[in-house]
């Protein structure tokens, strides 16, 4: 599509929504129609039949039902947001959720095929399921989607350039959830690939969550930011979704990648969701695409 400035505009998700409230399996009741006003035996009133209007019974809504797997899959996504089983534990086996929520293993192996489908668990052979992690390798490209045009995906160098607490501006609090005015984490920093600048990212988190994230806790944190989202304040990434678009580089932004100032970049801007869908991070990444392309797979 097109946006504002007549600039194609393609909107990715880049993972499916987990669920988070059990639905019943119960039929939803109909509610019950009141008829007139008017009490037995009160004095007759100056209206004759033919004006008064009849009213017709309100339709009953249509009973909703959900899968029983799906309930399953919602309960143990429950257990999941209340920290019952924490990032890289085992969880139960199979059939101990089947006699725990009392349906069959198969009923449960079909809710956990749908959270393993959803990255919210891993299956390991031999071993059992555990709740998936941003600590672990295969998760660390996960939300990295550029790649090198020649060999294989390798981390980036970071330098945090700015961190800072600052009111939400409103476009900001509107895509995280927030009111306008409330703390926000702003952080600014630079993606090196092989010493050359590549990624120019800014992060917008909610100020609640993030109380005493610090440009030093970010500097001396060796593994994925998500990792340290996860580890040290209780957030998990679960899914996002990103408008991406091309724009030229202007002078500030130039000077920061090393580029000539119009050089065309790739701008992604991304939110993201943790358990419960609620918005926990707004990131806009501006990508030199010399010698990297973007790449997602859909399925």
């Amino acid at each position: 599509m097109l946006d504002g400035w007549g600039a194609f505009v393609v909107k990715l998700r880049l993972m499916n929504p987990a669920t988070s409230n059990p639905v019943s399996n119960e039929p939803v009741s109909a509610a019950t129609a009141s008829g007139g006003t008017g009490a037995p035996g009160a004095a007759a009133s100056s209206a004759t039949p033919s004006s008064t209007a009849s009213v017709a019974p309100a339709a009953a809504p249509s009973p909703t039902f959900s899968p029983l797997y799906q309930q399953i899959k919602a309960l143990i996504t429950q257990s999941l947001q209340a920290g019952e089983w924490k990032p890289g534990e085992l969880i139960p086996s199979e059939v101990e959720l089947a006699a725990r929520f009392k349906v069959s293993q198969g009923t449960v192996r079909k809710a956990i095929d749908e959270l393993s489908n959803e990255n919210l668990v891993v299956r390991r052979q031999g071993k059992g399921t555990f709740v998936s992690t941003h600590h672990e390798e295969r998760a660390h490209f996960r939300f990295l989607k550029l790649v090198p045009d020649e060999g294989v995906p390798v981390h980036p160098d970071n330098r945090i350039l700015e961190v800072r607490r600052l009111r939400a501006p409103a476009e900001v609090a509107r895509l995280l959830d927030l009111k306008a005015g409330d703390g926000v984490v702003y952080i600014k920093r630079l993606m090196s690939f092989a010493g050359a600048p590549t990624i120019l990212e800014e992060l917008w988190l909610p100020g609640t969550l993030f109380k005493g994230l610090t440009a030093e806790k970010l500097e001396e944190y060796k593994g994925p930011m998500y990792g340290l989202f996860e580890s040290e304040f209780g957030t998990r990434m679960i899914r996002a979704t990103e408008k991406i678009r091309a724009l030229a580089a202007d002078e500030a932004t130039a000077q920061q990648l090393q580029v000539p100032a119009g050089t065309p970049l790739l701008c992604a801007e991304r939110v993201s969701f943790t358990y419960g869908d609620k918005a926990v991070e707004l990131r806009r990444g501006l990508y030199l695409t010399a010698q990297h392309h973007y790449q997602n797979e859909l399925s």
